[in-house]
């Protein structure tokens, strides 16, 4: 064997330098099954660190601590519902439309992110106290309330919206509808069945909820008595 094809078999030997973006996505993704399923206390670095083939010293170095990686994790959530909204470009939309597609996608997000809906109850149970922490989370959040009441103003300019409504309040109905959806699911259909929680179900109250949110929103013809 030759002194180069040693060279070049020792060379194929050795391990591939892992991309450190790309172990830190790893790293993000599966902390984000392992802290929604099992809480803050609950999650463990090790069981991480075996499911992205790195070592707990590894991701001390990239998040600090463990209370580091929960709270970027929450902070990664947070970047990806936004960004999402942020793709549905609203802007160019006539408002019924915007806010129509932003209902929908507002509950078909949550229903196929349950981790999400679940990070978000655990940091409710934590009082918000990484939230408060997090200047990323409130900087993400604020454009979302400003692209409502961008719609909400176009809406009322051109006279399909009724006056006096609210932006952050209306986030806060559209929100709660497509939250408890998830939040609740397992106890409401053990309750009352299943039949809302299939695809069929689902996709009719994707609809309705947007259906629900437009007819508050929309104003309504005058009416007068007749004669």
């Amino acid at each position: 064997m030759t002194e180069d094809a040693t060279a070049e078999d020792t060379k194929q030997m050795r391990p591939a330098k892992r991309d450190p973006e790309g172990v830190r996505r790893d790293i993000l993704t599966v902390a984000m099954e392992e802290f929604s399923q099992n809480g803050l206390s609950g999650a463990r670095i090790d069981e991480i660190a075996a499911r992205t083939r790195t070592s707990k010293r590894m991701i001390y170095y990239y998040f600090g601590d463990k209370e580091g990686l929960y709270q970027r994790v929450l902070e990664e959530a947070y970047r990806k519902v936004r960004g999402g909204e942020s793709d549905l470009e609203l802007s160019g939309l006539d408002p019924v439309a915007a806010l129509d597609k932003l209902c929908r996608f507002t509950f078909d997000h949550h229903r196929r992110n349950p981790a999400f809906i679940r990070m978000v109850m655990i940091e409710n149970i934590h009082h918000g106290r990484h939230m408060q922490l997090s200047d990323t989370i409130r900087g993400l959040n604020r454009p979302a309330i400003e692209e409502l009441q961008s719609v909400l103003k176009r809406g009322q300019a051109q006279g399909l919206f009724r006056p006096g409504i609210d932006a952050l309040e209306l986030h806060w109905q559209i929100s709660a509808l497509s939250f408890f959806n998830v939040s609740n699911a397992a106890s409401f259909s053990l309750i009352f069945g299943d039949v809302l929680f299939t695809p069929e179900g689902q996709e009719q109250l994707s609809r309705h909820v947007a259906d629900m949110v437009l007819r508050y929103v929309l104003r309504q013809p005058d009416r007068h008595d007749p004669g």
